[in-house]
């Protein structure tokens, strides 16, 4: 037998039975779980730094259609339909390369990055669930996440095929800097709400009242003192008063990159008095001021800089 004749056999042989070989899922349509099993935790999925995985950053093809992936996830949102996959691909490997348990907290998507962490809020019901992007799909044009069952029994809709959902991808960089949607990027303390402790306010309220009345709280009546205060020293707001450097130091860079404003931490006392400034701009101060008790920071006030 030459060569040429033995390779066409072999090849005969392996169409023979790709052809003979049963599918990879055993059940032809997808479905709820049809056993019995204990009651997920439907817990969301905990967002964290992941780079993104480059094989699955390529461009592709799927029933005559070419999808690009999206380079970064950040700041994406979307609305549409979702709907949801089971026990049809339960235990089988996701486009990810791990195994796909439609009791965990995850989805498809076509385009996100992955893994791409995704809160998805249910129109119909307000209710959300966060999930992990690890998988590719649904492929029908009016469908733009395809969650877990534990996701959409999550979201109330486990019972139904689709449900309208807005997306919001959760993305974390690697300075743990998260961007929620479109939102301005915030240290992950802060996403994560640990808020100064009580006892830390009281430490804030207890040093603004050892340094006296507020310089600017009453108004000045020449036009030329509206903007410029304490000559070209100005004004810190002190946002926290904190034990810990390094959370210290978080919390400072990343209000620092949030407001566009200079941070410092000194160490005061034994306690890190992280400060925003200075700033010498009346209205910017006070604006500023005013977000910072709004966004978490109640007790947030001013320090002269000539007081440092």
């Amino acid at each position: 037998m030459t060569r040429y004749t033995l390779l066409l056999s072999l090849t005969a042989t392996l169409l023979l039975s790709a052809c003979q070989a049963p599918s990879r899922y055993s059940q032809t349509t997808d479905s709820a779980p049809d056993f019995v099993y204990p009651e997920p935790p439907m817990e969301d999925a905990e967002p964290k730094y992941e780079p993104y995985r480059e094989q699955n950053s390529l461009p592709y093809e799927v029933l005559g259609k070419y999808y690009r992936p999206l380079k970064t996830g950040k700041g994406y949102t979307a609305t549409g339909k979702a709907s949801w996959y089971g026990q049809k691909f339960h235990g089988h490997l996701t486009s990810n390369g791990e195994v796909y348990d439609m009791f965990g907290m995850t989805a498809a998507h076509k385009t996100l990055p992955l893994p791409s962490y995704v809160r998805v809020t249910n129109l119909d019901n307000q209710q959300q669930a966060i999930v992990r992007v690890n998988d590719r799909g649904p492929f029908h044009s009016e469908r733009i996440i395809d969650l877990s069952y534990a996701a959409a029994k999550k979201l109330g809709f486990h019972q139904h095929g689709t449900t309208r959902v807005k997306l919001e991808v959760i993305h974390v960089d690697s300075d743990d800097m998260v961007t929620v949607g479109n939102e301005p990027p915030v240290p992950y303390a802060l996403y994560a709400g640990e808020l100064p402790a009580e006892d830390v306010l009281q430490t804030a309220s207890q040093t603004a009242a050892e340094t006296g009345p507020d310089p600017l709280a009453t108004e000045q009546s020449d036009s030329a003192g509206l903007n410029e205060i304490a000559g070209s020293q100005g004004y810190y707001i002190q946002v926290a008063a904190l034990s810990d450097a390094e959370r210290a130091k978080k919390l400072s860079d990343g209000l620092s990159s949030l407001y566009q404003v200079p941070a410092e931490f000194p160490l005061i006392d034994d306690i890190y008095r992280l400060r925003l400034g200075p700033l010498t701009d009346r209205f910017k101060l006070n604006m500023l001021l005013d977000e910072l008790k709004q966004n978490g920071y109640p007790g947030a006030y001013k320090v002269a800089a000539s007081l440092q």
